[in-house]
């Protein structure tokens, strides 16, 4: 290492800690656990670590007891399991007196690190110690979180900036209550934007051409360090081709099969294994989502692909020069976001005589289900109108759903609908208010 462990602790005990915005993330509160915060590169893991520390330092708590740690620095290549005792003396030697004074730990992408699991073990078992940990692998979600840590870790996702988060970030205060018209028709404006722009945080300040840029080098960065070198994969071809599939089709069924077989005609050599775990591979990187059937019978669930999302429609606008003409998409994406932020499960509902209900919306503890949600771009139109309530209408009888939403991009309630179904604009839905 080009760097001794002295200088190291120093250098982020005296690292100013920058301007940022807040970010709206639920945190459970379990004394005696780390606190994972999981996400794809560049959400603003990082970042929320600063606004921890700030939330501390504001309660009077001396920067002596936090340490933060980005094991993605070059001069921590080498870093092994037993240089974390190391770190921790080089700690508490600078200042000795808070070895029995709760100190506060930040290690950022601590995934690199083989061992890791056991050292954050034996820091809250031996310690007073708050910990939090970030990764950008599922895998932290779950065999190292369940098993390792023996439940000693509370996960929380970290996504890109929701729409309020968005507003904030650009100085434009987030309305509490219905606005007036011209309020409306200008958080409508932020909205478009939003939706074609994206919210991760990094790209706010850019021009288009320099933000379409950036989003398709994080897009690269991902496929390359997290998902190719991580899992060796070496079907390299097949794998960018079934990112380009992905891209140009959001918010649909993925099937498997027919992307082989597609895929066979083309002359590129993959199994169908090989496609399975490239997808689990896209997601343990957070970036895709993949939303399962609603149905209670395994073998369905087995039978029906999954529905894929993007972690950011900014992606999708940066990477894909056709998608932007189906804004329904991009707003069947949005809406997806929103509602995983929210910690619900999440599934798509197919009827026999062939309806699609976009969201099943269901509690996580009693797996109730709260709502359906249905994304339409506009329902101006009667018969479309009348197609997405009778689907809605025989699905919430099915299911036993008192309640659904149409989200579409402008309009909203009618009094032609029926009173537990309601029609809510895109901005409105995403600052629900």
């Amino acid at each position: 290492m080009d760097i001794s462990f002295d200088n190291w602790v120093a250098d982020s005990l005296e690292r100013p800690l920058p301007k940022l915005t807040p970010r709206q993330l639920a945190i459970p509160n379990a004394p005696g656990n780390a606190l994972a915060v999981l996400g794809m590169r560049r959400t603003g893991k990082t970042w929320f670590c600063f606004q921890r520390m700030q939330e501390l330092l504001a309660k009077g708590i001396p920067r002596t007891q936090l340490l933060y740690i980005n094991f993605e620095d070059e001069r921590l290549l080498g870093f092994s399991a037993k240089d974390f005792q190391l770190m921790l003396n080089a700690f508490y030697r600078r200042d000795p007196g808070i070895m029995n004074k709760e100190s506060h730990f930040f290690f950022d992408e601590i995934q690199n690190i083989e061992g890791w699991p056991q050292f954050i073990r034996r820091l809250l078992d031996q310690r007073r110690a708050q910990i939090t940990i970030t990764g950008s692998s599922a895998r932290l979600l779950g065999s190292e979180i369940h098993t390792s840590l023996r439940g000693r870790a509370l996960p929380c996702e970290m996504f890109p900036f929701s729409f309020p988060e968005y507003l904030s970030a650009n100085n434009i205060s987030c309305p509490q209550r219905i606005p007036s018209s011209q309020v409306r028709l200008e958080l409508e404006r932020i909205c478009e934007a939003y939706l074609l722009a994206g919210g991760f945080p990094g790209t706010l300040s850019l021009d288009t051409t320099t933000r379409r840029q950036m989003l398709q080098q994080y897009l690269d960065v991902v496929i390359l360090r997290d998902v190719i070198e991580r899992h060796r994969v070496t079907s390299v071809q097949a794998l960018r081709a079934l990112v380009r599939h992905i891209l140009h089709a959001p918010a649909s069924r993925l099937s498997v099969n027919k992307i082989y077989n597609d895929f066979r005609s083309r002359g590129l050599a993959c199994s169908k294994n090989s496609l399975h775990a490239f997808v689990d591979h896209l997601a343990d990187a957070y970036l895709i989502y993949c939303v399962p059937i609603h149905t209670r019978n395994e073998r369905v669930r087995r039978a029906n692909p999954a529905k894929v999302y993007l972690v950011d429609t900014g992606i999708l606008s940066a990477a894909s020069a056709n998608i932007t003409e189906d804004r329904g998409a991009l707003l069947e994406n949005l809406v997806y976001l929103h509602l995983r932020r929210s910690g619900n499960i999440i599934e798509y509902f197919h009827a026999e005589q062939g309806e699609e209900i976009d969201f099943v919306v269901r509690d996580p503890l009693s797996g109730i289900i709260r709502e359906m949600v249905q994304v339409c771009w506009s329902i101006e139109s009667a018969g479309t109108r009348k197609r997405e309530l009778r689907s809605l209408l025989a699905a919430m009888e099915t299911l036993g759903c008192e309640h659904a939403t149409i989200v579409t991009w402008r309009e909203e309630t009618q009094h032609a609908m029926p009173p537990n179904i309601h029609v809510v604009p895109a901005w409105r839905y995403l600052l629900a208010i």
